[in-house]
């Protein structure tokens, strides 16, 4: 999972005095909204990757080799946390902080009914 995030980080973190001066630079802003669109790719494959797995018990490869969740398998409880979680975010606006808090709590709640 580090291989995902690493080269991210590195080019953020490395590149970041550099990023003024090439913002400037007409030729490159192409190839900059190019590696934009990339990384915000990569983060919606990994988050539908994730939702996926942790709202559904069973997943199957489906036609082109796309991951198809078996409708049977969902995981009510996961679904409940997932859509609370993401109330905190985009209904109520909470910070991430409160929301992460907020939904840790119910599933440590949940765990020990």
């Amino acid at each position: 999972l580090w291989v995902t995030f690493l080269p991210c980080f590195a080019w953020i973190f490395l590149g970041a005095p550099y990023v003024e001066r090439l913002h400037d630079a007409a030729r490159l802003k192409g190839a900059l909204a190019g590696v934009t669109a990339a990384v915000v790719g990569v983060i919606a494959n990994l988050a539908l990757w994730f939702a996926l797995r942790v709202v559904f018990a069973e997943i199957v490869p489906g036609p082109l080799g796309f991951d198809v969740p078996v409708l049977a398998s969902i995981q009510p409880l996961a679904l409940a946390l997932v859509l609370l979680a993401g109330g905190c975010i985009f209904l109520w606006r909470l910070g991430v902080l409160a929301s992460l808090g907020i939904a840790a709590a119910a599933g440590i709640f949940t765990t020990m009914l």
